[in-house]
């Protein structure tokens, strides 16, 4: 019972331990940093929002408006009022201007205004531009696609950059430890005067060579963390975990073709966005129609209306001087002034505004189109010359593997010659560095292949990491 309590309480206090150890992040969890860090797509993400913004003002343009506006101030009105003939022979007959009068309306104003507006029908304008942001959209999406593998490109290499280095330390490590061996033989035959010092020195030379060569390494290592540090935002610490291997990339010809490019894509999508902005802009010689409604509320205060000349003419007969009109009112309300109906317009000359408009939007699409033709071009040759790399990197890998198997059996034999005494140390550093180099260049060559058919799928726009990096 005491010896299961310990068991279960030491299991208790050490499993935090192993749970907080870190692992090495893999080739995917790399790129998923990287894509939530990346500062271009962040960027272009950032852009399609604006268009996102263009497809919702579309949408509320059928939207009811409602605005409302006021005024108060000092009115000061005068009209002149000039009375026609009046003909009616031969009963009776007014010449004209007989009754002139001027009529005065002071005092202080107030107007109120309410207004409800409501779009219902836009000649097809606002149809054919939602249909054209949609189109840009796709277009805008596609092109998210080459930026992505942009970013998937950047990290595969700084990720197999670093296997090169790791590699590369093996290799050196490799080296060390025949190094080791050698200066312990070379120690031997300089005790039995079988080398010179000067030979003996060389030995040492090439120790120190090869301790350059270790700060190099770390040095580049060093850079490479920083890198993929800045790229992904993981730790140091974790990055220094990654031990990947470099395998060449086995491809199979082209699925698909160059008109699978997120670039071609882009631009049919572009184009066809272009043919509906032209339509849209088309729509200038339909009538427009929409619903509208207003209310009003016209006040007058302190007010006073008065005319020039008599409005009661006179009667002299009876000694009557006529009136004249004096009303001080004390306040003149209107309320409510409402008026509501359906409006339309129609632009029958607009002075060639819409043509012009049309025109730039056929220039627009011509552009594309001229844009789509020479990419095509370019996509196609560069398609050839992807396809040319990686078939010349895959071969050389065969050549390179060679070269490698007749260094490390040079080695061997020029090994064997030197502690018989057959050979000078000379010999055996030369055939050491030739081993090292071939062996270095063996791995450039993988890390070349595998560029060559990253730009191979990406020329078909195939790209799949699955075939670059087994999870």
């Amino acid at each position: 019972m005491k010896n299961n309590l310990l068991i279960f309480t030491f299991g208790f206090f050490t499993l935090p331990i192993f749970g907080l150890a870190q692992s090495a992040p893999d080739f995917r969890e790399l790129l998923d940093s990287a894509m939530v860090r990346d500062s271009d797509l962040k960027m272009q993400l950032t852009q399609n929002k604006l268009t996102d913004l263009d497809e919702h003002k579309l949408k509320d343009i059928f939207l009811p408006t409602l605005g409302m506006s006021g005024q108060v101030g000092y009115l000061n009105a005068t009209a002149r009022l000039t009375s026609p003939e009046i003909n009616l022979t031969p009963f009776i007959r007014i010449p004209e201007g007989s009754f002139n009068n001027n009529l005065n309306v002071s005092g202080f104003s107030g107007i109120a205004k309410a207004d409800a507006k409501m779009v219902l029908y836009s000649g097809g304008k606002v149809k054919y531009l939602k249909k054209a942001i949609e189109e840009k959209k796709l277009s805008e999406n596609i092109l998210l696609e080459k930026t992505k593998d942009e970013l998937v490109a950047n990290i595969s290499k700084a990720y197999d950059q670093l296997a090169l280095i790791h590699q590369s330390k093996k290799v050196l490590d490799e080296s060390e430890k025949r190094l080791d061996i050698n200066r312990k033989t070379a120690d031997k035959a300089l005790g039995y005067g079988l080398i010179t010092p000067y030979d003996h020195k060389k030995i040492e030379l090439a120790q120190a060579t090869l301790n350059a060569k270790m700060v190099e390494y770390e040095g580049k290592k060093e850079l490479l963390l920083t890198q993929l540090y800045i790229l992904t935002g993981i730790s140091k610490e974790r990055l220094r975990l990654i031990e990947p291997i470099l395998e060449p990339v086995e491809l199979l010809s082209p699925e698909k073709g160059i008109e699978q490019r997120a670039e071609i894509r882009a631009l049919e999508h572009g184009i066809v966005a272009a043919d509906y902005k032209i339509k849209a802009e088309r729509t200038w010689m339909i009538p427009k129609v929409q619903l509208m409604a207003s209310a009003y509320y016209i006040g007058l205060y302190g007010s006073r209306i008065k005319t020039s000349e008599n409005v009661i003419p006179a009667i002299p007969e009876i000694g009557y001087t006529g009136a004249k009109l004096d009303w001080r009112p004390t306040n003149i309300n209107i309320l409510p002034l409402i008026t509501a109906g359906v409006g339309f317009k129609w632009e029958i000359f607009d002075g060639n505004e819409g043509k012009h408009a049309e025109e730039t939007a056929k220039i627009g699409k011509e552009v594309l189109q001229n844009q789509k033709e020479d990419a095509l071009k370019k996509l196609t040759l560069n398609l050839a010359n992807n396809q040319t790399n990686y078939d010349i990197a895959t071969a050389q890998i065969a050549l390179k593997s060679k070269a490698k198997e007749l260094a490390k059996n040079a080695l061997v034999q020029a090994e064997k010659e030197f502690r018989y005494g057959i050979s000078k140390s000379s010999q055996l550093i030369d055939a050491e560095n030739d081993l090292e180099i071939a062996e270095l260049e063996y791995q450039n060559t993988i890390f070349n292949q595998r560029r060559a058919g990253i730009e191979l799928m990406r020329s078909t726009q195939e790209l799949d990491i699955a075939k670059l990096y087994q999870p």
